[in-house]
């Protein structure tokens, strides 16, 4: 019988599409010069397995009996939180991250105190000297640790070193250095993580042990590799923040077992990643003095409000051109924010650079924000600080109308626990809410004019 033969195909690196042939532009994502040749070797033809599989029959739903889901409690409640309340048995986890973010720590000095099952982590990135040395700066592991290290990039040998151990719980760091011999593309390839991501995914689906993957991200900030990778796995955690920061944020992109919308907070340490139970007073400032410029909002992300900063600086263009310059919002939506306030209120900031930015570094997306975003603005354009005992929460809209927001109950309850006296609302967003039981003063304003008078007299 003739050898096997290898064939060739161009696959995009970016969703995993195939091709025959290289393609500039990928038909699928639109992506331009993502397509890597892969050499594939044939597969012997395999006989059928009709009658060889156990065949299951169709159920109906309402005969399937509900059991109550499992979870494995992690020793990081923001971990847990994030991921629904644990680890479910048999799912399998998908971690990334920019490099250095605190990606290997955050798993790390989770699996280093488990104490009720066994743990194998695998590295393929860094020896174990390095992995001990990390170890001994995180600490918190002594008597009855469990975690074990091995330093594999052959998928085989991983397997053969699970069978050897059979650990109640598998770490892969990183799923794009892990290769298979049944392929001859290099590690990280569209091929290699498709394969060794597929086969991690039946072991866990068989065996019922849960696995951690940690992820590279790419340039533009997804997980590197084929999106195919995302849809494999159970759920996809974003560990991001700058590097130039403290602070950490962990973000839920998928969850096939509980809410996205969950975030958790760490703090970078010397000894590794501190869990932030209160961001609020991490993230307003500390200082009696009143600053121009300078708003207090309330968002939210998630089910967990907190109050945060927001900085601007207004002066003359020196050149002629107008800068503008966000960091941690939206550029684009600032500048409809800007065309609200030279438009419907009559402030003329055409010819001024506006730089905003979000204290402690973390990037908000919650539409309440407007609010602090145009007063902040304002107090740097007038020169006039703002009441610090003051905050304020409301989605502006193209008319200038403060529009109504999610979750003012623990807006309102978040504020009143800091020591605020005065939150601002949008109007009729009380709906079904006894304002009598806080001691905060609400104030409730319909349009931007209506707050600007209440905050500058």
């Amino acid at each position: 019988m003739a050898a096997n033969k290898t064939k060739t195909v161009y696959v995009c690196s970016n969703c995993g599409a195939d091709s025959p042939k290289w393609i500039g532009r990928c038909p699928n994502c639109g992506e331009w010069n993502t397509y890597v040749e892969e050499k594939i070797a044939a597969k012997p033809a395999k006989a059928s397995l009709a009658g060889t599989r156990e065949r299951k029959a169709p159920v109906k739903i309402t005969e399937i009996k509900a059991e109550a889901e499992e979870r494995i409690t992690l020793p990081s409640g923001e971990l847990n939180r994030v991921l629904g309340g644990g680890l479910v048995p048999g799912s399998i986890i998908l971690v990334g991250g920019e490099p250095g973010i605190g990606k290997s720590t955050l798993v790390l000095q989770n699996v280093l105190r488990i104490r009720s099952r066994k743990v194998l982590y695998v590295s393929g990135e860094e020896s174990v000297q390095q992995l001990k040395m990390r170890a001994d700066r995180i600490g918190g592991y002594g008597e009855g640790c469990e975690c074990y290290i091995v330093c594999e990039t052959s998928l085989e040998a991983i397997f053969e070193s699970i069978e050897s151990c059979e650990p109640g719980l598998v770490i892969i760091d990183s799923i794009q250095t892990i290769a298979t011999e049944t392929l001859d593309s290099a590690a990280g390839s569209v091929a290699q993580v498709r394969e060794c991501a597929a086969a991690l995914l039946k072991y866990a689906k068989t065996s019922g042990t849960p696995v951690i993957l940690i992820g590279h991200i790419n340039k533009e900030g997804s997980i590197a590799g084929p999106k195919v990778l995302e849809h494999i796995v159970d759920a996809v955690l974003q560990f991001e923040g700058d590097r130039h920061y403290l602070y950490r944020i962990l973000r839920s992109i998928k969850n096939r077992f509980g809410s996205t919308s969950e975030i958790g907070i760490y703090e970078m340490k010397q000894n590794g990643l501190r869990e932030v139970k209160n961001p609020s007073e991490m993230l307003l400032s500390q200082s009696l003095e009143n600053y121009t410029g300078v708003c207090i909002g309330v968002t939210l992300e998630g089910a967990r409000p907190f109050l945060i900063e927001v900085q601007a600086l207004v002066s003359t263009a020196a050149y002629g051109t107008a800068q503008r310059s966000v960091t941690g919002f939206d550029y684009k939506r600032m500048n409809m924010l800007l065309a609200v306030l030279e438009k419907k209120v009559g402030f003329k900031l055409a010819q001024k650079d506006v730089f905003l930015n979000i204290a402690g570094g973390l990037k908000v997306n919650d539409p309440a924000m407007d609010l602090a975003v145009i007063c902040s603005i304002l107090s740097s354009n007038v020169d006039i600080a703002l009441p610090r005992e003051t905050c304020v929460s409301g989605e502006v809209g193209l008319s200038g109308e403060i529009r109504q927001i999610t979750r003012i109950e623990q807006r309102i309850s978040e504020a009143e626990k800091l020591g605020f006296k005065n939150i601002l609302i949008p109007k009729n967003n009380d709906k079904g809410l006894d304002l009598s039981k806080y001691s905060i003063n609400i104030v409730q304003v319909s349009g931007v004019e209506e707050a600007f008078r209440f905050l500058f007299g």
